[in-house]
């Protein structure tokens, strides 16, 4: 397995975007599987959870299945896929189901992320991901050298409502990964049933202790759940 050199990584990202980012340097864990790291399958806690693992196929930002992810699978610490659960039991009875779009990301996987970001040659995703920006406006802003998701206690996630087993995502007034200030969560451009369909995800996810990232109406953290700076780089399997 390659370690990114994640000291020239983050210079290389301060010299191309030209702005200042966080440089203190993560700690890789030495794990190799999924169990050394104590990432947890969340399927052995809701066996029927729906998941729609974005960066498992092409169908994401960058346009091709993204390295790390072997198998299209939630992996989390085992206490933010208990809570996770949870967020899924609590629902239920309301008519509601999450969809989950990613959790553990390898830092191979943030690293490719980089690499694409870089690649100002390639747009194929521009019209969908990042229509107002150019892509060289993505670096630091939207995409950093190093992720949360990275130490197993964040998730991307929508809502849907249901009706037996036939469930349809809520509106949210965008599509995920959606590189703009629209996918704020408290952006005041939304509709009223968007906004309130963000916040109905937010509370159900806050219910259980997730705090949502503002700049993205998917994103949770477990807080506590990580191990402070360390990061991992098992593959997704």
């Amino acid at each position: 397995m390659t370690i990114r050199p994640w000291p020239l990584l983050l210079l290389s990202l301060v010299l191309t975007c030209g702005r200042s980012v966080a440089t203190d340097t993560p700690h890789l864990s030495a794990a190799r599987t999924p169990a050394d790291a104590g990432l947890t399958d969340i399927r052995t806690m809701a066996p029927d959870i729906a998941e729609d693992m974005k960066y498992a196929a092409p169908d994401n930002f960058t346009g091709a299945t993204v390295p790390g992810y072997l198998a299209p699978a939630c992996l989390l610490r085992t206490g933010a896929a208990r809570a996770l659960a949870q967020v899924e039991r609590d629902l239920r009875p309301q008519g509601y189901r999450l969809r989950l779009w990613d959790c553990y990301r390898p830092a191979r996987a943030v690293a490719a992320f980089v690499r694409w970001a870089g690649d100002v040659s390639d747009t194929r995703t521009r019209a969908s991901h990042y229509p107002a920006l150019r892509k060289d406006q993505l670096l630091g802003e939207y995409i950093a050298p190093v992720s949360g998701h990275s130490k197993g206690a964040t998730v991307d996630l929508t809502l849907m409502r249901c009706e037996g087993v036939h469930c349809t995502p809520l509106d949210m007034g965008t599509d995920f990964d959606f590189f703009d200030p629209l996918a704020h969560t408290d952006d005041p451009r939304v509709t009223p049933l968007q906004h309130e369909n963000r916040q109905r995800l937010l509370k159900a996810m806050a219910a259980r202790g997730f705090v949502n990232y503002p700049q993205e109406w998917w994103h949770f953290t477990l807080s506590g759940a990580a191990d402070g700076d360390t990061i991992y780089d098992v593959p997704v399997q």
